[in-house]
């Protein structure tokens, strides 16, 4: 008895923190500081090299195993293959929020949509003022996504400061601006498309929504398509987390509470890790300054911490004065403003996009590295804003 008292003194704490929603963002704080400071120590080559080597030299993206092409580094296999789960987990959390949570009414999701239309639309004009002469045009999906993990968690740090449907409405525009962040990467972040993986990667979406419509109940008849979809995809072309979205949206409602919360402790603490840690394995460029200055760096910083805010709240306020939509229960402007700020930590997805983007290291290196500065920005004012705000508020 005194035993299993002590263990439960144990590990109590640790399961506490895992299942507060700090802990993802603290988790992915240490694991990019952490990478950062290894890739420019002595051990840097051999770490970066261990992410990035290719298994065949010869095979580019793609390695042959008895005849199938899979990804060729573990650098892919973590953001081609394991990130899959990742989009599975968002997407089951688009579905549900579409079918029976914030976002089922059309009166209560009319707000966080537009409010995440607007938070898409002006980070990408922003970046696009910066670099729409240059070679860099195509990165303007970078500043667009919102990371959940990271908004959530620095919004939990001002506890009952903040009213709850104001915490419920940064989840759902985070969500949608998760949808908006997949789509762009499907439709705009693609290689040269691949018909017949295209057409096999349609027969096994057909097939799954077969099975939904038949009621199919067992999650291995969705699971085992859902690989060959996700071969298919990833030969196709179009990303491969891509198929991640896909299959969610063909699991049945009544499954999804399940998986979530099965997958909620691999996906945040073991996969996200492993993506902060391979993609934050940079090296800094000798003109660290430099790197700050560039039209890239310009675009990513200014559409994360100023056009967030100013798209959130600007398409919010134009909202609500036409009586589209209302704000959110205890809720005032001021608050509004200090979510969108909030909205600019971009971390996972806009480093995912940037990995896209560009082919070029040099600036994938400054795009990650003005994407974490930038999310470190708008993160701390945000906090900093909201809690003044709190404070004059309960005087």
């Amino acid at each position: 008895m005194q035993l299993f008292s002590i263990k439960e003194r144990l590990l109590s704490p640790i399961w506490q923190f895992l299942h507060d929603s700090r802990a993802v963002g603290i988790v992915l704080i240490i694991c990019t500081v952490l990478s950062m400071i290894v890739a420019n120590s002595g051990w840097g080559p051999a770490y970066i090299d261990f992410f990035t080597h290719l298994f065949q030299p010869q095979g580019g993206h793609h390695m042959e195993w008895n005849g199938l092409h899979l990804p060729n580094s573990w650098l892919l296999w973590i953001n081609d293959g394991f990130m899959v789960l990742f989009f599975f987990l968002v997407g089951m959390e688009i579905k549900r929020e579409l079918t029976t949570g914030e976002l089922a009414s059309i009166r209560k999701s009319m707000l966080p949509v537009l409010a995440a239309v607007g938070g898409m639309v002006v980070p990408a004009l922003i970046y696009v003022l910066f670099n729409a002469n240059t070679d860099y045009h195509q990165g303007w999906g970078i500043p667009m996504a919102t990371d959940i993990a990271f908004s959530l968690g620095v919004l939990s740090l001002l506890g009952s400061r903040v009213p709850l449907p104001l915490k419920i409405f940064l989840t759902a525009l985070a969500i949608i601006d998760d949808l908006g962040a997949i789509l762009t990467i499907a439709i705009f972040y693609t290689a040269e498309l691949q018909t017949n993986y295209l057409l096999g990667g349609a027969g096994i979406i057909v097939l799954l929504v077969i099975f939904n419509l038949l009621k199919v109940k067992p999650t291995i008849f969705y699971f085992i398509p859902g690989i060959v979809l996700w071969y298919c995809i990833f030969n196709s072309g179009i990303h491969a987390t891509i198929a991640g979205v896909l299959l969610a949206f063909c699991i049945p409602l009544s499954k999804i509470p399940k998986l979530e919360h099965a997958l909620h402790d691999p996906v945040n603490f073991l996969i996200m890790p492993l993506f902060a840690l391979a993609n934050t394995a940079i090296v800094f460029p000798a003109d660290l300054l430099g790197a700050f200055s560039h039209p890239v760096s310009y675009g990513i910083m200014a559409g994360l911490v100023l056009g967030k805010p100013l798209g959130i709240f600007g398409m919010s306020f134009l909202a609500v004065k036409l009586r589209i939509a209302s704000l959110p229960d205890q809720t005032n402007w001021k608050q509004l403003w200090g979510v969108g700020m909030i909205a600019g930590i971009g971390f996972t997805m806009s480093i995912f996009i940037a990995s896209l983007a560009f082919k070029e290291i040099d600036i994938q290196v400054v795009s990650i590295m003005s994407v974490i500065f930038a999310s470190l920005l708008a993160s701390i004012a945000g906090f900093i804003f909201l809690r003044a705000l709190s404070n004059t508020q309960n005087k």
